[in-house]
């Protein structure tokens, strides 16, 4: 949703709550505008609480003409600034080419249209490629895509929802756990053993590329597949990162070296 003032005055002073947002402003040559952050954004800018805590008396103290805030979780908060007075950009990707969408949407809301379709229009041709590097010209079924299990959290296992499923697809795999569009959902051990994917993907939020690969050992789920740890920001994060993201699941997924 973008602000009720969006092109009607300049946005000189931005707080992002959101760390998609904070990436993606950076990402489009904005970030020059960002004058306020949460603690688990990746720039170096004034801290304004947590992304589901803000302090709203710090908040007030820098001035911001917009602030942005992402995902349903943000929702309350959001409304809780428009009541106060603040023109909000507030976007709920919930798939792969909303997430995309949504560059354009905050190019528009600080005031550089231009910047965020030309970032949106980059990372679709990103996508395109992966699609076209993984996808055979003549496919068969003797080519089946392999399977693949990805892990947002770890306790209970939750299988990733969203846009990962279109993610894996895109990459040259196939994801069965849910679909595109879904919340993320707790899964049972027999559920992924029954599967038996080729690749597990650890991404666990909040914890970067630090996640244990041995966990699934650990459970003593009976899964004899590829294990990868990646920095959850790359399929986590609604911005520029999924795309690199899915780039980076590309391959492993079919052994390419970049």
């Amino acid at each position: 949703m973008e602000p009720s003032g969006a092109g009607e005055r300049e946005i000189g002073r931005v707080v992002s709550l959101a760390p998609s947002a904070t990436a993606t402003l950076s990402a489009m040559g904005a970030g020059d505008l960002i004058v306020g952050v949460t603690t688990h954004c990746g720039l170096d800018r004034p801290v304004v609480g947590g992304w589901l805590n803000p302090e709203y008396d710090r908040l007030a103290e820098l001035a911001p003409d917009l602030v942005c805030t992402a995902d349903g979780l943000q929702a309350e908060i959001a409304a809780e600034l428009r009541e106060r007075g603040y023109d909000v950009c507030h976007v709920e990707p919930d798939s792969l080419d909303a997430v995309v969408d949504s560059f354009g949407t905050l190019g528009r809301a600080v005031g550089r249209p231009d910047a965020g379709e030309q970032l949106a229009e980059d990372c679709r041709e990103r996508l395109d490629s992966v699609e076209a590097r993984v996808t055979p010209d003549e496919p068969t079924a003797d080519e089946p895509r392999p399977v693949v299990y990805c892990e947002e959290w770890g306790d209970p296992p939750m299988a990733a929802g969203n846009w990962v499923p279109e993610a894996v697809e895109t990459a040259g795999g196939r994801y069965p756990f849910c679909d595109p569009g879904d919340r993320s959902q707790e899964v049972s051990r027999e559920r992924v053993e029954g599967v038996d994917p080729d690749h597990v993907v650890i991404h666990h939020c909040g914890h970067g590329d630090r996640a244990d690969p041995s966990l699934l050992a650990d459970r003593g789920w009976d899964v004899d597949s590829a294990v990868h740890v990646l920095d959850d920001d790359l399929l986590n994060q609604p911005s520029p990162a999924l795309v690199e993201g899915i780039e980076t699941l590309a391959g492993l997924l079919h052994g390419e070296s970049e």
